[in-house]
């Protein structure tokens, strides 16, 4: 059973973003601030950089182009049923491409139809490293709870390849 969580906040280009680690792996992380996850997660804070010091790491060689995927151990115990299933699925959507809504329901075996993806993938506790990103919609990019929302993902999806950069990001 996990009893303690250790934060740490990693400047990238799409804006600041904290990781919530417990003694099994990486339980939560996004734009949100810390106190928000601190509050949402309710575990005993400890101050560890050694714990969090791997994710940095592999969150670091993302941004710098030099890590296609994660090994950061993922915490998993704060979901189930549907949604574990979605996002264990979602976690193996190799970097550079994509999946609509639609495919990551029929991959996950789940009963979920796509719109029901799309409210999982808005409460996907992990993004970046559980790629809530690569899920696109049928007829375009679809939404994005993260960061500065689109933008955020038009970033990433860019960042790996999946899109050509436009005029404005050169």
């Amino acid at each position: 059973m996990m009893t303690t969580v250790t934060f740490a906040e990693v400047p990238t280009p799409v804006g600041p973003f904290v990781l919530a680690v417990t003694e099994v792996g990486i339980v939560a992380s996004g734009w949100r601030s810390r106190p928000r996850l601190d509050e949402r997660l309710g575990l005993a804070e400890v101050h560890d950089s050694d714990r969090t010091a791997f994710a940095v790491a592999e969150l670091n060689a993302y941004f710098a182009g030099e890590l296609k995927a994660f090994e950061t151990p993922v915490d998993w115990r704060l979901m189930s049923g549907s949604r574990l299933r979605v996002l264990q699925t979602l976690h193996k959507v190799p970097y550079g491409t994509a999946v609509t809504y639609g495919e990551l329901a029929t991959r996950s075996g789940s009963s979920v139809p796509a719109r029901g993806i799309g409210s999982i993938m808005g409460s996907n506790p992990i993004p970046i490293i559980v790629p809530c990103h690569r899920v696109i919609a049928g007829n375009g990019l679809g939404g994005f709870s993260g960061g500065e929302g689109v933008e955020t993902k038009r970033w990433l999806l860019t960042h790996e390849g999946y899109l050509q950069p436009t005029l404005l990001d050169l």
